[in-house]
């Protein structure tokens, strides 16, 4: 498939009915795992190839996240939206270049965050998350094909558990040219229906929190339209890579073998 044609898929996988799960791989190979098993489209993950590369989120350049979404995009015929963090610097003109180079680098869509990187002040001020929206919508949709925007309003990772700034916030987005909203963090069903009803984008949702137990089917018939795990299958692939390792190392022991993948089945997965 071309990028048109990615684009294209991957705006219509927002138009039907029902909710879709796009996964969150962090390398060649897990994307290309995720693709044999399926799914429709994926989605990088900053945490995730962070890990991999043995690094905490947050402390990667941009130069390294294009590559890898370069990589990511290369490696399968499937529409790769790509995690762009805050758009990797202060200025709106620093989001707006941030989503035409994912777009050089393969990617038909992407999402800027609304936070700083600051410890004491962690969300950008209203107006300012505005402005960066807006800038990166109009690079986006400059673009010679439908790049699919996603704005996401971080204040529930932060602590900010204020659902009226965050829905004032991705209603602004919006308005401000976001083709789909985020806000990463809400758990109950009373809070993702009330942003549902509050914005007419489809809603993307962070499943896997601690205390969020709803299906792809409860969440769809809350009116959710997108479903993603954020670095959820990168971190459980750390928890059985220590497990494993503990294991060898306090009892000496290798159980863990017997309940693991055979070579033989990974091995199908993967082209010739």
């Amino acid at each position: 498939m071309t990028q048109i044609e990615k684009a294209h898929a991957f705006r219509a996988l927002h138009l039907r009915a029902g909710a879709f799960i796009i996964p969150n791989p962090w390398d060649i190979g897990t994307t290309r795992l995720l693709e044999h098993l399926g799914f429709e489209a994926l989605a990088t993950t900053s945490a995730g190839f962070a890990f991999s590369i043995g690094r905490r989120d947050g402390k990667v350049t941009r130069e390294e996240v294009m590559a890898h979404i370069a990589a990511i995009s290369s490696a399968t015929p499937l529409p790769v939206s790509a995690d762009l963090e805050n758009g990797f610097g202060d200025a709106p003109e620093t989001a707006a270049e941030t989503i035409r180079l994912a777009a050089a680098a393969g990617a038909v869509g992407g999402s800027i965050e609304d936070s700083t990187g600051v410890r004491d002040e962690p969300v950008f001020a209203f107006e300012r998350a505005v402005e960066r929206i807006r800038a990166a919508a109009h690079a986006a949709h400059a673009l010679p094909f439908p790049f699919t925007l996603t704005a996401r309003a971080e204040n529930y990772l932060y602590g900010r558990r204020d659902l009226n700034d965050t829905i004032k916030r991705l209603q602004a987005f919006q308005e401000a040219g976001a083709d789909v909203l985020y806000a990463p963090g809400l758990v109950s069903k009373e809070d993702i229906a009330e942003v549902v009803r509050s914005v007419d984008r489809p809603v993307n949702f962070l499943a896997g929190l601690p205390g969020m137990e709803h299906t792809r089917d409860e969440l769809a018939a809350f009116g959710v339209k997108r479903i993603s795990i954020g670095s959820g299958l990168a971190r459980a692939a750390v928890h059985a890579t220590l497990t494993a390792a503990r294991e060898m190392r306090d009892p000496g022991t290798f159980h863990f073998t017997q309940n693991i993948v055979s070579l033989s089945e990974v091995t199908a997965m993967f082209p010739d």
